[in-house]
């Protein structure tokens, strides 16, 4: 089944690869892009999205912030922050609100791992 993918990062060269990535591993999939918090929420308002990708560290809010405005919108979205700050606390402040956390250069294989995940969460919702 093809899902609808939000990528978030205030970096275009980290969505282009961002998007690369899925491209690669899914190219079915419909990814939309936005460039900080308040786009990709006025973005979830005009529609739904199935899986999110959000980069950690953008002006105004950040992507634990936008993670959690999400999660309020979408409960069972599968959310991931993307990060080069790896710091524990950043770490366990995703986990707690339900979001994996991905370290910077996201990788392909980051990458498929967290979309497995996502699509069994999504297929076992399902039913």
């Amino acid at each position: 089944m093809a899902y609808k993918l939000l990528i978030v990062d205030d970096s275009k060269l980290a969505r282009m690869s961002a998007a690369k990535a899925l491209n690669a591993l899914h190219p079915e999939w419909t990814r939309v892009e936005a460039a900080n918090a308040d786009e990709a929420l006025a973005l979830a308002k005009g529609g739904s999205f199935d899986i999110a990708l959000l980069d950690f560290n953008m002006p105004g809010r950040d992507g634990l912030d936008l993670a959690a405005a999400l999660r309020m919108e979408n409960p069972t979205m599968p959310l991931a922050v993307v990060s080069a700050n790896h710091q524990d606390e950043i770490v366990a402040r995703a986990k707690a609100i339900g979001a994996a956390f991905l370290p910077k250069p996201l990788t392909e294989a980051s990458l498929r791992t967290f979309l497995q995940g996502a699509v069994t969460q999504l297929e076992a919702a399902k039913t």
